[in-house]
């Protein structure tokens, strides 16, 4: 089971990782963000940033789906990310293995060319 403190010790680890201030968290490399706090919107209602939910970049709609599909108990998406090169991932439901693995390769994607 990982915790936003997991997320936070993880990007800070990384090379040119910079954390945008937030009421959850929220890191970029190079400007662009590559994991941040899932910001639920509930129709009628404020947004929520939800600090046990992480969205991750994942470079292409091909990674998405794969992770969707393979994975449906710990990834998922909604209506406002389709299109969008972006999973959701409960991190309590993520182990400390798989979790860098994951914010490792988000960076990644957002630092190559």
């Amino acid at each position: 089971m990982a915790d936003a403190e997991d997320v936070r010790r993880l990007a800070l680890s990384l090379a040119g990782v910079e954390e945008i201030d937030s009421d959850g968290f929220d890191f970029r490399v190079g400007g662009r963000g590559f994991v941040w706090s899932y910001p639920e919107r509930v129709p009628g209602q404020r947004r929520v940033l939800r600090t046990d939910i992480a969205v991750l970049y994942v470079g292409d709609e091909a990674e998405k789906q794969a992770l969707l599909l393979g994975e449906p108990d710990l990834f998922f998406t909604t209506p406002s990310y389709d299109g969008l090169p972006l999973v959701m991932v409960r991190l309590e439901k993520v182990g400390p293995e798989r979790l860098s693995e994951l914010v490792v390769d988000a960076w990644r994607m957002r630092t190559e060319p």
